[in-house]
């Protein structure tokens, strides 16, 4: 299966703007499942400097500067994604494998694997994602010791589909896990730093997701073209079986309608879009339109 994704952002501020210097995550990444194509970048006005790198989590990141005066800026990336194999649907086999206090004993092994010392790194307190006493208690009867790791983390991810109300005009991006465990709504962003709180807090490692959901119309309408918006979800780290996606906003893992652009360790690190301004007065209009087309 193949989609193109066209991603596009505009900024137009209330005064010129005399420089600015950004970080983009905007190029999907490779992984098992998608390969990318070069993706297309077009920046308006035409950037002063501008080039691609490898970040610390391994994500595509593109940085680009402007020094000559602006009032507009575009950023436009379309990128074709192969969907090479079908992703597992692991749904029905949550009730194998390790259980919950296997994988807290072999996460705390000072000898276990590279991967699994890699992975605890996810279990800290990053920019936005704190650990908390109340997420323990929120998600704790979810993580019985003897019970299945990723039965547990499926109940987690059903609970908080149950539990939350997605409202896209409840919360920020600077609304804190603790705000929204409180008022029981918010949007992918928020269910996915919460439900990476909730594992880290029990000692679990858990990763932020950035990237793509595609969406269908209703039966016999067509597709409006930039109809479809950024996505998130979490996946977490089970020593010796590897890292699982889930969705806790559609109660899912993660299936061939999703398209992962950058991992962190939560939307801090993989933000679409971040950088220093200038001037620009006190305040801008932003609009942001993406696309997620089929070709097969």
């Amino acid at each position: 299966m193949r989609y193109q994704v066209t991603h596009t952002t505009c900024y137009e501020y209330a005064q010129k703007v005399n420089a600015c210097y950004n970080r983009a995550h905007l190029l999907p990444r490779e992984t098992n499942f998608q390969s990318i194509s070069t993706p297309t970048v077009t920046i308006d006005p035409i950037p002063s400097t501008g080039n691609r790198r490898i970040d610390y989590f391994g994500n595509r990141a593109y940085h680009f500067s402007l020094t000559d005066p602006h009032k507009t800026l575009s950023i436009k990336v379309r990128t074709i994604i192969n969907l090479n194999h079908e992703r597992p649907n692991f749904m029905g086999e949550l009730a194998y494998g390790a259980t919950c206090s296997e994988v807290l004993d072999n996460i705390n092994n000072p000898n276990g694997n590279v991967e699994t010392l890699y992975a605890r790194e996810f279990l800290l307190k990053s920019p936005m994602i704190g650990l908390m006493p109340e997420l323990v208690n929120f998600a704790q009867d979810c993580f019985a010791p003897n019970k299945p790791f990723l039965n547990a983390v499926g109940d987690l991810n059903t609970k908080i589909y149950k539990e939350f109300e997605f409202d896209s005009g409840s919360t920020t991006i600077a609304t804190p896990i603790k705000d929204v465990l409180e008022h029981r709504r918010g949007v992918c962003q928020d269910f996915a730093h919460l439900a990476i709180a909730c594992l880290r807090s029990l000692g679990y490692p858990a990763r932020y997701i950035s990237g793509y959901l595609e969406t269908l119309p209703p039966p016999g309408e067509e597709k409006l073209e930039g109809a479809d918006a950024s996505h998130a979800w979490f996946s977490v780290f089970s020593p010796g079986e590897g890292w699982f996606e889930f969705d806790p906003t559609n109660n899912s893992t993660p299936n061939n309608q999703h398209i992962v652009t950058a991992w962190g360790r939560d939307y801090s690190d993989v933000s679409p879009l971040r950088g220093i301004v200038f001037g620009g007065g006190q305040s801008q209009a932003l609009q942001v339109s993406v696309d997620v087309k089929r070709l097969d």
